[in-house]
């Protein structure tokens, strides 16, 4: 015998998935192992035989051979049927339920535990692709029956209230569609889903709204009630509902304390303790959870919906602590101050509705603030107002005939839910925040969205690195966890005194991306951006310096300095033993503005949420609070952690790369770094950016293109000595992106051959024959150039210390065209000496082209070639055809390491006086070793006694 066990007092949930396991598994049989639902009961009244049902009286266990269980993964919630799941015969013990919080203690052999909002849902699925199965291969397929279909579906509604609860998933819609398809009946649903109160549940809820008791608690109401019966009400469920309704309540907690015997012959004992005490938990308020509040007593559930049965207690007692417990869970909501943006853009009343437009335009804002003289808030004016009067032709008129003057307004300690309240009540899109009559923020409707989604992300209890909010334990643990204690203890200081001083302070960018990606122990982090939110005025701008020198202060084997319009300062330790090599910029928030494309942007201070927003992309736009009240808190305006899970790069805005082309460089970078895909509409706006033509044209009316200048040259740094170079080149090549440099410059197949051609050489490696591009097959020997200082060893040529990455560049604007390349290379402003080589390039590689096929002789050879300084040499082998190159190779790897037998003491040893002819005798001599005329000093000495005899 297979059964299915619900648990007792069993509901549609449990009875639905029941049946639906029983179709699963043809032959099972289902047990109510305690009652069930007073709802449920009347259902089985009309429909009890279409199912296949028996009493557990009637059960052998002898008999049983596996036992399934749904809904409940605890014994005590099974009755007395519970004495089975010891039974040693048992082949399979399989448990389905989706209360995530409960401790399973039933040795279950299948699990199946999962977040969906009903346990019909899992069993819906199986069904669902056993079905599909079935028909794809050719098998009888047998519908399900309507009774089955229907009592199902009302598993599903009952338990996510017909999709509205907070549990309820599309995994929950998609099976309620999937038994509509299969015959559900509608009729049957509306029915049972939303039941009247009975007579004797009216009567109770008349008194329990004469006797309900409740209390306001951080903008939330709580209210508990204690009803007294003779005997068990069933639908007491139904009833808490009903009155959480009624009374707008946030919280309920329902009890009904009744007289009760073992022998079920109602004997009413006096005493307290003899009686039972039921009580039905509910509740609407993000953070509190009802399951984990009942369980020490024995109950359970949900988070926002549980109940609880016990006995041998003082009713009134245990409902109230129970009450003070719930209203213990209720989190501090957030205030205005921690929910506003700060510094407020303000306008006078007399700014013309232009210049108000403009300013709107420049920082992106849906309105502006109207302030006096003295700074006292008269108005707002938003963006639709501005708008219409600019269409009326109203451009030169002043604001305060357009703003709105009669405003509501809060305080810096004003609750969310009052400000949501404000924001319904009166249809605000925007609440001034005064502090002793000044306007220090504002709290728009985006900012009471986003945190009201962060707390029911944060309520559904994830907690992993990378998902959609993680809760703020969970991120101070993961940091705490990621970095060295001492660098924690560096952060947790410096919150401090940003704290003392009321300011917000935030790791930033970076290094939040990588402490979310990281799969180490521990992250080395050598770079740290933090951000102070002063949540000021522009008085504090220099907030980040004072934060700075406080710590330098605490930390003297540091280094400070200042730099920045804004008293942007950063702490450097050099090899500490404690830190490393450790840069951490202190910055104050700002936002920054572009006058014109490719422009270095216009700074101003300004708020943590605006320091985000001018930042390249989401997943660099992340920031952690540091310090109470909400460490660990993930700030994540712009969808940032979703990029991380699906590893793309993508920009904040469209104009991104308009006004930065540099970010199209990083952009690349990252992807390429961090293994990342550029997401599909980011690289429209790139491609867009780089046809427009909108850099040289800015560069002809402005004469300078910044963007193109100093922070071009920056990101070429990172990407060309980056050991995915060639990747990442390749990209920006698929891009086109190398426009930027020059608009004539593309990576095609011969400037790759030139870029690989270099990185053999840089590296030293052998050119092998198979390879028609390379130095004709020849190795360096005892010369060798590595390490990007083109050592050769015991010749002429010093150590020149030039990066590999400078060599790369040097070829990319080589590859132009002769006539761009000096400026080119001064636009991105590379070293004199670069541009000097650059310029001569070309007049060098005609020099060789015309010079090198002449010469017969080995002597010949270097003593053309060793005029040229080894970098030059190898730009030239680059340009230069297979003949030139293996020439050039030749030299560098063969000749340039003959020496002549004697030198110039060896001359003066054999009596010749120093002088201009000491120079033409040794090159005379080399001339002859180099063509093999001379082998020791023996010969060289007769060389010299036959063409230059002393007299």
């Amino acid at each position: 015998m297979d059964l299915v066990l619900c648990h007792t007092t069993a509901d549609f949930d449990s009875l639905g998935a029941a049946v639906g396991l029983c179709v699963l598994r043809p032959g099972s049989r289902i047990v109510l192992t305690g009652g069930c639902h007073p709802t449920v009961r009347d259902f089985l009244a009309l429909h009890r035989d279409e199912y296949p049902l028996i009493e557990r009286r009637s059960v052998n266990p002898q008999q049983i051979r596996s036992i399934s269980i749904v809904d409940a993964s605890q014994r005590d919630r099974l009755g007395k049927a519970a004495e089975w799941l010891d039974l040693p015969h048992l082949n399979e013990i399989a448990v389905f339920d989706h209360h995530l919080q409960a401790d399973l203690d039933i040795p279950a052999t299948v699990t199946q535990i999962e977040a969906v909002g009903a346990t019909t849902t899992l069993i819906v699925e199986q069904l669902r692709e056993k079905l599909k199965n079935a028909a794809e291969n050719g098998d009888t397929v047998s519908q399900l029956l309507p009774s089955e279909a229907t009592v199902m579906a009302l598993g599903i509604h009952v338990d996510t209230g017909s999709l509205t609860f907070e549990g309820a998933t599309a995994r929950d819609a998609m099976a309620l569609a999937w038994l509509m398809e299969q015959g559900a009946s509608l009729r049957v649903i509306a029915e049972y889903v939303e039941p009247g109160l009975s007579p004797q549940l009216q009567d109770l809820l008349r008194e329990a709204l004469e006797n309900l008791r409740s209390q306001t608690l951080h903008g939330y109401t709580v209210a508990s009630v204690l009803l007294s019966t003779e005997s068990y009400v069933p639908g007491l469920s139904a009833l808490a509902s009903r009155l959480l309704d009624l009374t707008e309540t946030d919280a309920l907690l329902l009890g009904n304390v009744y007289n009760f015997s073992e022998n079920d012959n109602r004997n009413i004992a006096e005493s307290p303790v003899s009686n039972r005490l039921a009580i039905i938990g509910r509740s609407r308020i993000e953070g509190t959870n009802l399951s984990e509040l009942f369980k020490p007593l024995g109950g359970g559930g949900h988070a926002r919906a549980a109940s609880l049965a016990t006995r041998d207690v003082d009713p009134l007692l245990t409902l109230n602590q129970l009450a003070d417990q719930l209203k213990a869970q209720i989190p501090h909501p957030p205030t205005a101050r921690e929910l506003m943006s700060s510094p407020v853009r303000s306008i006078r009343p007399e700014t013309s509705v232009g210049e108000a437009h403009r300013i709107l335009l420049r920082y992106g804002h849906s309105g502006l603030s109207v302030v006096d003289s003295g700074d006292r808030l008269t108005g707002i004016i938003s963006r639709r107002d501005i708008d219409i009067a600019l269409h009326h032709g109203f451009s030169h008129a002043p604001v305060k005939g357009y703003m709105t003057p009669q405003l509501k307004t809060i305080a810096p300690d004003t609750l969310l839910p009052e400000i949501e309240a404000l924001m319904v009540t009166y249809d605000i899109g925007r609440l001034p925040v005064l502090e002793n009559g000044q306007l220090v923020g504002i709290v728009t409707r985006t900012d009471v969205l986003r945190e009201l989604h962060q707390q029911k992300a944060r309520d559904s209890g994830s907690n992993t690195e990378l998902s959609n909010c993680p809760m703020p334990e969970s991120v101070e643990q993961l940091l705490r966890s990621g970095i060295s204690s001492e660098l924690w203890q560096l952060l947790s200081i410096a919150a401090n005194i940003a704290q003392e001083r009321g300011w917000q302070l935030y790791i930033v960018g970076g290094a939040v991306r990588d402490l979310l990606l990281a799969t180490d122990d521990k992250l080395a982090l050598t770079d740290i951006d933090l951000v102070v939110d002063g949540n000021c005025g522009t008085d504090d701008s220099g907030a980040g310096v004072e934060l700075a020198s406080a710590l330098q202060k605490l930390y003297p084997d540091s280094r400070l300095d200042v730099h920045g319009q804004f008293q942007t300062a950063a702490l450097l330790w050099h090899k500490d033993s404690a830190f490393g090599s450790l840069w951490l910029d202190i910055a104050t928030a700002r936002t920054e503005f572009y006058p014109y494309p490719a422009a270095n942007p216009e700074v101003e201070a300004s708020s943590i949420r605006q320091d985000l927003y001018r930042r390249d992309f989401t997943i660099n736009a992340l920031a952690v609070r540091l310090g109470v009240p909400r460490s660990g808190e993930l700030l994540d305006f712009f969808g940032g952690l979703l990029d991380l899970e699906a590893r793309q790069i993508r920009v904040l805005h469209a104009n991104s790369f308009i006004e930065d082309p540099t970010r199209i460089y990083r952009a690349v970078r990252f992807a390429v770094r961090l293994g990342f895909s550029i997401e599909s509409q980011t690289e429209g706006y790139i491609r867009n950016a780089l046809e427009s033509g909108i850099y040289y044209r800015i560069q002809g009316e402005n004469g300078r293109v910044p963007a193109l200048e100093t922070r071009l040259k920056s990101e070429l740094k990172y990407i060309l000595q980056a050991p995915y170079w060639q990747a990442a080149l390749q990209m920006l090549g698929d891009l086109q992106a190398l426009r930027c440099i020059h608009p004539t410059l593309d990576l095609d197949r011969e400037l790759w051959r030139r870029l690989r051609l270099l990185d053999r050489c840089l590296n030293g490696r052998k050119f092998g024959n198979e390879q028609s591009t390379g130095f004709n097959g020849l190795m360096l020997k005892e010369a060798t150039i590595a390490n990007s200082q083109f050592p050769i060893t015991n010749s002429q040529f010093p150590v020149i210390n030039i990066p590999d990455w400078l060599m790369r560049l040097e070829v990319l604007i080589a590859y132009l065209a002769p006539e761009y390349r000096v400026k080119v290379a001064g636009n991105v402003q590379l070293p004199a000496d670069s541009i000097k080589r650059l310029e001569v390039l070309e007049a060098g590689n005609q020099e060789l082209a015309e010079n090198l096929p002449k010469c017969k002789l080995p002597s010949q050879l270097v003593f053309l070639l060793r005029n040229y300084e080894l970098p030059l040499l190898i730009a030239i082998a680059l340009q230069s055809p297979r003949s030139i190159r293996r020439q050039i190779w030749e030299y560098l790897t063969l000749w340039v390491n003959v020496e002549s037998p004697l030198n110039g003491n060896d001359l003066k040893a054999l009596g010749y006086k120093p002088g201009p002819g000491f120079k033409r005798m040794l090159d005379d001599l080399l001339a002859a070793a180099l063509d093999g005329h001379l082998g020791d000093r023996a010969t060289a000495i007769s060389f010299l006694v036959q063409h230059y005899p002393q007299s």
